[in-house]
């Protein structure tokens, strides 16, 4: 088990549809893989009315796994494929990775 890991969980969450355009994207900056869950939105009418956006509760997270070195270039390729001003309407942010396992 490796403690203080070199590695960032990337976190984005999308419209349905669009977890290739993401992956695509994330592989072109660097990235091998991913996981895609399926997910159901809550927002509501306000969030809609807040971000002036049509919010389509049928949702995918995809969770990438990347070094700390290249997380920033995959989360602006993420960005600029399917953020929020896309069809996409993605969010994505970051987390750092404590420990893994299987990793070498």
């Amino acid at each position: 088990m490796a403690e203080n890991s070199n590695y960032e969980l990337i976190f984005c969450i999308i419209n349905s549809g669009f977890s290739e355009t993401v992956m695509d994207a994330a592989r072109d900056a660097g990235a091998r893989g991913g996981t895609v869950i399926r997910a159901r939105g809550t927002a509501g009418k306000e969030a809609e009315e807040l971000f002036k956006i049509t919010v389509h509760p049928d949702k995918e997270v995809i969770l990438i796994l990347v070094p700390k070195e290249i997380k920033d270039d995959v989360l602006s390729a993420i960005y600029h494929c399917a953020g929020m001003n896309t069809a996409g309407q993605g969010i994505a942010f970051s987390m750092a990775v404590n420990k893994t396992v299987g990793l070498q």
